[in-house]
C-alpha cells in the first residue's frame, strides 16, 4: 500500500506465467517445441525457443523464433499500457522473456549477417528497455552449450590406452624441510 491507502500500480510489464515456467522446466531440449505448442502465445515460451536453435547454431530458427517472442511480449505490453522506448525493467522477472528475446534477435540477425543498422536497432532497443540488461543476459542466460558425454567405459578405455602408450612419469622428489632436495 501506499502513503494514501492504495495500492501501488504495476509497473507496465508482461504477465507471469508460472504454467508456463513449470513446463520449461521440465522439458528437455527435445520437448521444448511441444511447451510452445501449448503455450502459443507465451514469449517466454518463444524466447526459450530462440536461445535453444541458437545453441544448436541455427540462426535462421533462432531469428523467427525471436521475432514471434518479441512481436507476443510488445502486443503485452502495449496493452499494460507501454510504448515503444519506454522502460521494460529487468527486476520485473516476466520482462525477461522479451528482454532475452530482443537479444537473441540480435544475436541472430548479426549471425546472419543482416545490415548492421538493423543489429545496432536491436541493441539500442534491448539497452533503452534496460541499460543493466545485456550484461545480465550475457551472464545468466548464455545459450546452452552442447556438451559431450564420456561414459565410464570410455573414459577407463582412454585412460587404459594413456597409461599404456603415455610417456612415463617420473617419482616425485621428496623435499627436506628446508624445501631442498
Amino acid at each position: 500500500m501506499t502513503a494514501d491507502e492504495t495500492a501501488p500500480e504495476r509497473e507496465t510489464g508482461l504477465v507471469d506465467e508460472p504454467e508456463v515456467r513449470e513446463a520449461l522446466a521440465t522439458a528437455d531440449r527435445g520437448s521444448l517445441a511441444a511447451v510452445v505448442s501449448e503455450h502459443p502465445s507465451s514469449p517466454l515460451a518463444w524466447a526459450e525457443l530462440a536461445d535453444l536453435a541458437d545453441s544448436e547454431g541455427n540462426a535462421i530458427a533462432s531469428f523467427a523464433y525471436a521475432s514471434v517472442a518479441v512481436d507476443l511480449a510488445e502486443e503485452q505490453l502495449a496493452a499494460s499500457g507501454w510504448e515503444p522506448g519506454a522502460a521494460v525493467p529487468w527486476s520485473d522477472e516476466p520482462n525477461r522473456a522479451y528482454l532475452r528475446a530482443l537479444d537473441a534477435k540480435r544475436r541472430a540477425a548479426s549471425q546472419l549477417g543482416l545490415e548492421q543498422h538493423v543489429v545496432t536497432r536491436l541493441a539500442d532497443e534491448l539497452a533503452s528497455a534496460d541499460a543493466e540488461a545485456p550484461g545480465r543476459i550475457a551472464s545468466e542466460f548464455t545459450p546452452t552449450q552442447v556438451i559431450t558425454i564420456v561414459t565410464p567405459d570410455l573414459l577407463f578405455a582412454q585412460a587404459e590406452a594413456t597409461a599404456t602408450t603415455g610417456d612415463q612419469v617420473a617419482e616425485p622428489v621428496a623435499l627436506d624441510a628446508a624445501g631442498e632436495d
